[in-house]
């Protein structure tokens, strides 16, 4: 963990901080829905309130995300998208997204609250009433990139919340309970689809997030609060330093604590262990946007089986993620977490990428492969967000949403990056996605007649070019019934199934293929993910942060004491200060 700042000997304030101009006459309570700003460090009680709410608020908002790829194929087929075209909406979202994570590090200077509240407003309008009601591709795109605009805003803004409201000693545990967000996002995302989706259309599931959304809204508008900049723009290591906090505040020059935050950031110790994180999540981007699609191209699953199958990696990765921020908290280290994590995820990728092509794999083989890289992601993420804000906090504590602002725009870079790449690697995708269904449908239609057509497939695409029989050159209908064998009753077969065998004629040997070569793509995809998530490892060494428990209680014991004799000579400085009248 970091250590103490040192004191910075300015003198108490004459006059307090600068407030938001509010009008004349206006209620408190109509104030207090755009001014959230609090003064004094909270009590424990409503600090854990305000934690849940950005928890709440993260969680909705990566279930309104992610409600598209639990219905990808579904999506696909309504609207005649390729696979490409789906693969896009994410390219171009997650890009709109990055830019606005980076404009979102301005929360540093304009406050977190506001970015949160109303952005649980904007995106539980556009999945309730926007999306769903979409009525091409073109404007569902658009839409899609309006909710990314929001999410990349709130992948700053509620991380730094929790920073803000949790000290160093205590911060593994509330960033794995932010981490829900994405996670339980997901898992609500599988849950619901999985089981309403016999009953209910796509546009339905869009609009069930919908409802939620507005609903946790009206909870954040009137509850979430955020402290002051003069609070917030200190470090903070125990609860125990909130006198010594509160009485730097009175002083703290907040304009000299808000300049230079960005060149501050681009440090080496910043940069890598953004890319670093962004690369070892691979496997999870695969999860959230294409489970889907390999289950159902590779195994055959529906969708609900799918989304069931994810329900084990989700609750394993939530489970993981809180019980290893209490003990990392406990023995005040990331890095050792950060190690065993990392190394555990790529040995359970690689046992699950060995199972690509096995076509006998169990379903409880993939889900105790899930439930392996979930644990693993779990014991490495949590940790890795505390460890990540310490380590800007390092540079600068003012800076927290400019140093998650370069982490936003980095994850959502590599996220893009490696949506881009999916299609080209996993080419079978888009002729299995567009056309397997019907072909496997068409193929049990056609039955005896699809055996006498493939006998000479040229010859039947020839019949079938005349609108009836009566309409065929003689020399044509005695070549059929030859290779009928002489069975009038063959030939008429094949006229009731002519729609089946169109299908297949078009498609099947497209489809046959993408199924021969699929394997052999996603193979090449899990070893692109391993080479990733192998990266990830060497950046953990450049970030802040002791190997040892007993040196970082030693760290923490000696900055007690250093609080203990600042706060002591800061009060001194005070009563010296006051002149009796």
């Amino acid at each position: 963990m970091s250590s103490a700042t040192t004191p910075s000997g300015a003198p108490p304030a004459s006059d307090p901080e600068p407030r938001p101009a509010t009008s004349a006459g206006v209620p408190p309570f109509l104030r207090g829905l755009w001014n959230r700003r609090l003064d004094r460090y909270p009590a424990n009680g409503p600090r854990i309130f305000f934690l849940t709410i950005v928890v709440l608020g993260s969680i909705v908002l990566y279930y309104e995300l992610y409600i598209q790829y639990a219905v990808s194929t579904l999506m696909m087929h309504h609207f005649g998208m390729s696979f490409m075209y789906a693969t896009m909406i994410s390219v171009i979202g997650n890009l709109v997204g990055a830019f606005a994570s980076l404009a979102a590090g301005l929360a540093d200077r304009w406050g977190r609250a506001n970015l949160v509240v109303y952005g649980l407003l904007l995106t539980g309008l556009l999945v309730l009433f926007a999306l769903p009601n979409a009525d091409s591709k073109g404007w569902f795109m658009f839409f899609m990139a309006l909710v990314n605009v929001v999410e990349g805003m709130a992948l700053v803004a509620t991380p730094a919340l929790i920073r803000d409201f949790s000290p160093q000693v205590g911060r593994a545990g509330a960033m794995g309970f932010w981490t829900l967000g994405p996670v339980l996002g997901s898992l609500v995302v599988t849950s619901v689809s999985s089981n309403t989706l016999d009953t209910s259309s796509w546009q339905d599931e869009f609009r069930f997030a919908g409802y939620v959304g507005l609903g946790v809204f009206v909870i954040a508008l009137l509850g979430l609060r955020e402290l002051s900049p003069r609070l917030r723009d200190q470090l903070m290591v125990s609860l125990r330093d909130k006198a010594l906090v509160e009485a730097r505040a009175r002083g703290l020059d907040v304009e000299a604590t808000q300049k230079n935050h960005w060149r501050r950031m681009m440090r080496l110790d910043i940069l890598l262990p953004a890319l670093g994180i962004s690369l070892h999540l691979m496997f999870y981007f695969t999860v959230v946007g294409n489970l889907v699609v390999y289950y159902s191209t590779v195994f055959g699953y529906s969708e609900q089986r799918t989304n069931a199958l994810a329900n084990w990696y989700w609750i394993a990765n939530a489970v993981a993620l809180v019980v290893v921020g209490f003990v990392s908290d406990k023995l005040r280290v990331r890095k050792p977490f950060m190690i065993v994590g990392g190394v555990g995820t790529v040995v359970f990728t690689l046992l699950f990428a060995l199972t690509t092509d096995n076509p006998e794999t169990g379903y409880y083989t993939f889900a105790w492969l899930l439930v392996g890289i979930g644990v693993c992601s779990g014991l490495t993420y949590a940790p890795w967000m505390a460890g990540y804000t310490e380590t800007v906090e390092r540079h600068n504590p003012a800076a927290t949403a400019t140093g998650l602002a370069v982490w936003g725009w980095t994850i959502r870079i590599v996220v893009s990056v490696s949506a881009v790449f999916t299609p080209l690697i996993v080419t079978s995708a888009t002729p299995l996605v567009n056309h397997g269904e019907e072909v496997v449908a068409a193929q049990a239609d056609a039955g005896p007649a699809l055996d006498l057509v493939m006998k000479d497939p040229a010859l039947f695409v020839q019949l079938s070019k005349f609108p009836d029989r009566t309409s065929i050159p003689i020399e044509l209908q005695v070549k059929a019934l030859q290779l009928a064998g002489g069975d009038m009753k063959k030939l008429d077969l094949v006229e009731q199934k002519q729609a089946s065998l169109a299908i297949l004629i078009d498609h099947g040997e497209e489809v046959q293929k993408a199924k021969d070569r699929a394997d052999d793509e996603w193979m090449r995809w899990w070893w692109l993910t391993l080479a990733c998530q192998a990266l990830f490892i060497p950046c953990v060494f450049v970030m802040a942060g002791r190997w040892n428990p007993r040196k970082a209680k030693e760290d923490e014991e000696a900055h007690t004491l250093r609080v203990q004799e600042e706060l002591a000579a800061i009060r001194a400085a005070e009563k010296g200060s006051f002149q009796p009248v």
